[in-house]
């Protein structure tokens, strides 16, 4: 077994069948076809379960597709350092909706300006869909809120954002979920953490949501709220961007339940060049990386 070998056996499986990927690693099908039969009987396992002209992975093909991205992956991190270490080629990066109109213009346009040969392709969705993303090597890098699982990957903290239940002006104020009225709940689509926050505090008090109204924006979910349709649980500084927040009245959330950390991850064994220069200019950004920073330039001003 030989990095080709894994290389060609998941193309097969990113193609979808011996002939797209022939066509996409410009082979001639029998010689994809002999290389996967090879690598079956070197391994001493089927790795694909044959229906008709149809492959489907089997048991073990998943395994061995899991070892083959993080070596693929990582015999190109190996490349990158070996021959250039500076950030070039196309960053694919992941982020919410709120990270990516919040927090994100000012780092973005430092990284961009400081590493000119990269260039920057941003998807936007919720946490699941985007680690899964990462996981499949279809992204880079991506800034998801916590939980994110520890096994596949590498992180690290760089944004801590308030959160704050939002209702129409004027709502009495929301202690438990028995005083939001209606019970409605705006959010975004299963897999985003915010949803998951807000529907564990309402489980906490053993109380369900009336029903879950999913929205695609955050705009229109202010809207929605300013228009009494139910509550949300919103980062803080999404509000600085909507134009009608005097028609919103804003709750806390218990301590514990309040701060929402944002991380950076990215595949373990693929910190290339360009995740970690992006790394680092998000940490010169950070709300968490730079307090501490601030805080010993004033005892040292006291000092002196």
């Amino acid at each position: 077994m030989d990095l080709a070998d894994l290389h060609i056996f998941r193309s097969v499986v990113q193609a979808g069948g011996v002939t797209r990927a022939a066509e996409k690693l410009n082979r001639v099908q029998s010689n994809v076809t002999t290389r996967v039969r090879q690598l079956e009987a070197d391994l001493g396992v089927q790795l694909f379960i044959r229906e008709g002209k149809k492959l489907h992975l089997s048991p073990e093909g998943k395994l061995l597709l899991d070892y083959a991205d993080r070596l693929l992956d990582l015999a190109q991190e190996a490349r990158e350092a070996v021959h250039d270490a500076k950030p070039r080629g196309l960053l694919r990066l992941g982020t919410m909706e709120s990270t990516a109109a919040m927090r994100l213009p000012v780092p973005m346009n430092a990284y961009l300006g400081r590493y000119p040969e990269v260039t920057l392709e941003l998807r936007t969705g919720n946490t699941q869909e985007l680690a899964s993303a990462v996981l499949a090597g279809d992204l880079d890098a991506a800034l998801l809120s916590e939980p994110v699982a520890e096994a596949p990957f590498e992180k690290v903290a760089i944004y801590d954002e308030e959160l704050v239940i939002v209702a129409v002006a004027n709502h009495p104020a929301i202690r438990s979920p028995r005083d939001a009225r209606p019970h409605a709940v705006l959010a975004f689509e299963p897999g985003c953490s915010l949803r998951q926050r807000l529907q564990g505090w309402f489980a906490h008090h053993g109380e369900m949501p009336d029903r879950i109204v999913e929205i695609s924006s955050y705009h229109a979910m202010l809207g929605c709220v300013v228009a009494g349709m139910g509550i949300s649980l919103l980062p803080r500084n999404v509000l600085a961007t909507f134009p009608d927040a005097k028609l919103l009245s804003l709750h806390p959330l218990p301590p514990g339940l309040d701060r929402l950390p944002t991380v950076l991850i990215w595949r373990k064994g693929t910190h290339s060049p360009k995740v970690r220069a992006l790394m680092e200019v998000l940490r010169e950004h950070s709300d968490i990386v730079s307090k501490p920073a601030r805080r010993r330039k004033a005892g040292n001003a006291a000092a002196a």
